[in-house]
């Protein structure tokens, strides 16, 4: 998605799947968005590790060769859209004038093979997470889904975006908004 001067109120925040979540692609999901538009949203999932696939392994099977010591860091679910498809959400202290699209004063993301070599020198990102696919949404569907309260939006933070403690940070985004998720869970539906 192009950066645009018109960038919806969503991006740069997060989306916190509701507990009555009905995709099951998004149960307890946390999707940092990239972009937010008139014509479409475009998010990454930043809790759903993928099951044995962690960052070294990723850099060995694209052969890009390391003369460092690579964090071994999980590699996220980014969403259901191109699986195939790596995307950085880095600190800005990276950046390339072509590849990277800021997304606030302090995050950007990144698309292209140059910030993998870079994660993989001496002279990384401060922060960094690698995700495969992405999630997106076409002309006012997650305005929709918002109105359907499937998602609920809380600011962004270097920790719900990077941190490896991935279990938890639903319910810490949760909390961040004052939300109890067993509670909302009993009252929802109900007049």
């Amino acid at each position: 998605m192009q950066s645009s001067s018109h960038s919806g109120y969503l991006s740069g925040r997060m989306l916190i799947a509701a507990p009555n979540m009905s995709d099951s692609r998004f149960a307890r999901s946390l999707i940092y968005v990239c972009g937010h538009s008139d014509q479409q949203t475009m998010g990454l999932v930043v809790n759903h590790p993928l099951e044995g696939l962690r960052l070294p392994d990723l850099l060995e099977q694209l052969d890009i060769e390391s003369d460092i010591q690579v964090p071994d860091r999980a590699v996220l679910y980014g969403g259901p859209v191109e699986r195939e498809r790596g995307f950085v959400l880095h600190s800005l202290d990276y950046r390339t004038e072509d590849a990277t699209m800021p997304i606030s004063d302090q995050v950007g993301l990144t698309a292209s093979k140059e910030i993998l070599l870079a994660i993989n020198s001496s002279h990384p990102p401060r922060q960094s997470a690698l995700a495969l696919g992405f999630a997106n949404w076409g002309e006012g569907q997650i305005e929709d889904e918002l109105a359907q309260s499937a998602w609920l939006v809380c600011d962004a933070d270097e920790d719900l975006i990077f941190d490896d403690v991935h279990g938890t940070k639903w319910d810490r985004a949760m909390a961040s908004i004052g939300v109890d998720p067993a509670r909302l869970v009993e009252t929802i539906g109900q007049t």
